[in-house]
C-alpha cells in the first residue's frame, strides 16, 4: 500500500472579475487545478497549500507531510506559472474557493492553511479577509519559509541604481551593486541609502502607473533590474548560512536582467495589486496581526530566497498568543537534494508535533 493516494480534481466557480487576465479557456469561469494527497487513515483535518503562481504539488515539503499521515491539498491559483497580470484579490478568492470546496464537498471539518514561500502572505491575507466574513477562516496557520509579501520582497530586490525605467542602462554608479564602484561589505550608511532608493523607485513606478491609468484601461510593461539585493552579495546583511553570491534563481547578476525576475513583465492593475510598496494589500506583516488562530512559523537557516528577517517579522507580527518559531539548521528553501532529507524530516517532525499538541493531527 502506498503512503498516500494523489487525487487530481478541479475547483470550478464563476469568474466575477471585470477584466480578463488569464489566457485560454472559456470565459466566465475559473478552474483551479488541484491535488488531494490522501493517506489511508481518515482525518477530518486537511492542510491546504496555495502559492500565487507556483505549482508546488510535488514539492518535498508537500509530499513529505502526506507521507507523515496528513491529508494535504495543493491547489493552484488561476495564475498558475504566469504572474504578469496577477491580481492578489483574485488569488484570495481562489484560495477561498478551495477552502470552501474542501469543507463543503470533501467534508473536512478543520482547515490548516500551509503558507509556503509566497503562499505565506497569501494565506495571511486570506485569513484576514475570512475573519471579516468573506470566507471560512482556517483553524491554524503554518508559515513555511515564507516571505513578508510579494511587494515587500520585490522592493528589497529592486535595483536601486536604475534612474530611468525606459533606459535601464542609465544607472547611478554610487548605487550599482554590479558596477565597479560599490563592493561588499556594505556600510550601514550605504544600506540605509540603498533601501531608501529602492522604495523611491517603487514609488516612481507606482506614480507612473496611476498616470497611465488616467488614459488607459490597461497596458503591459517591463520592469528591469529586479534582483539587486545587497544580501545576496554581502553575507553579513540579514545573515544566515546561504552561499554568498547566489540566490535561489542562480547568479543574481544574471537574474537581475533575466526573464524570470520578479515583476519583469506586468500590467498596470497587477502592479498596484501585487507589487506596489504602498498600495498592495497582500502584506503578510499587516495581515498577521489579525490572524486569530495558532500559528507555527518555520524558517530555514540556509535559505537563499527567504532570509531570517522575513521569518522574524512574520512571527513578531502574529497577533495570536499561541505562536511558535522554529528554525531548521542547514535547510535550504526547497529542501531539495539528498543532503536535505534530514532537514526536511526535522521540519515535518516539527509540524507533526505542533499539530498534535493542538489536536489537529
Amino acid at each position: 500500500m502506498s503512503a498516500y493516494d494523489r487525487v487530481p480534481y478541479l475547483v470550478v466557480f464563476p469568474d466575477t472579475s471585470p477584466h480578463r487576465d488569464t489566457y485560454g479557456g472559456p470565459g466566465g469561469i475559473v478552474a483551479l487545478e488541484s491535488y488531494l494527497l490522501r493517506p489511508p487513515t481518515p482525518s477530518d483535518t486537511v492542510l491546504i497549500f496555495m502559492h500565487p503562481i507556483g505549482g508546488g504539488a510535488y514539492l518535498p515539503m508537500v509530499t513529505a507531510l502526506a507521507r507523515a499521515g496528513h491529508h494535504v491539498i495543493y491547489c493552484g491559483s488561476r495564475y498558475r506559472g504566469v504572474d504578469s497580470a496577477l491580481i492578489m484579490e483574485n488569488v484570495v478568492e481562489d484560495l477561498g474557493a478551495c477552502v470552501r470546496d474542501a469543507h463543503d464537498r470533501l467534508g473536512y471539518v478543520r482547515i490548516v492553511l500551509a503558507g509556503w514561500s509566497g503562499g505565506g502572505a497569501l494565506s495571511l491575507y486570506y485569513q484576514q479577509q475570512a475573519n471579516a466574513g468573506t470566507g471560512i477562516p482556517a483553524d491554524a496557520m503554518l508559515l513555511l519559509a515564507a516571505h513578508v509579501s510579494r511587494h515587500g520582497t520585490l522592493t528589497e530586490w529592486l535595483d536601486a541604481s536604475i534612474r530611468d525605467e525606459t533606459n535601464p542602462d542609465d544607472r547611478d554608479p554610487a548605487l550599482d551593486l554590479y558596477g565597479d564602484t560599490v563592493t561588499p561589505p556594505y556600510s550601514d550608511e550605504f544600506l540605509a541609502t540603498y533601501r531608501a532608493a529602492q522604495i523611491a523607485r517603487n514609488r516612481r513606478i507606482t506614480a507612473w502607473v496611476h498616470d497611465q491609468l488616467r488614459t488607459h484601461d490597461e497596458r503591459a510593461f517591463v520592469v528591469h533590474g529586479t534582483m539587486a539585493d545587497p544580501r545576496w552579495l554581502d553575507p553579513a546583511v540579514d545573515p544566515n548560512d546561504r552561499v554568498p553570491g547566489r540566490c535561489y534563481l542562480g547568479d543574481p547578476r544574471v537574474v537581475n536582467n533575466g526573464p524570470v525576475g520578479l515583476a519583469r513583465f506586468t500590467t498596470l492593475r497587477s502592479w498596484l495589486s501585487q507589487w506596489s510598496y504602498d498600495e498592495a494589500r497582500g502584506d503578510g506583516v499587516r495581515c498577521a496581526a489579525d490572524v486569530g488562530v495558532p500559528t507555527l512559523v518555520i524558517g530555514n537557516s540556509a535559505d537563499d530566497a527567504c532570509t531570517p528577517s522575513h521569518t522574524r517579522r512574520l512571527y513578531d507580527a502574529v497577533g495570536h498568543p499561541d505562536k511558535t518559531l522554529h528554525t531548521v539548521p542547514g535547510a535550504t528553501h526547497y529542501y531539495a537534494g539528498p543532503d536535505q532529507k534530514p532537514h526536511l524530516a526535522e521540519a515535518v517532525g516539527t509540524v507533526n508535533g505542533w499539530l498534535a499538541e493542538r489536536g489537529l493531527s
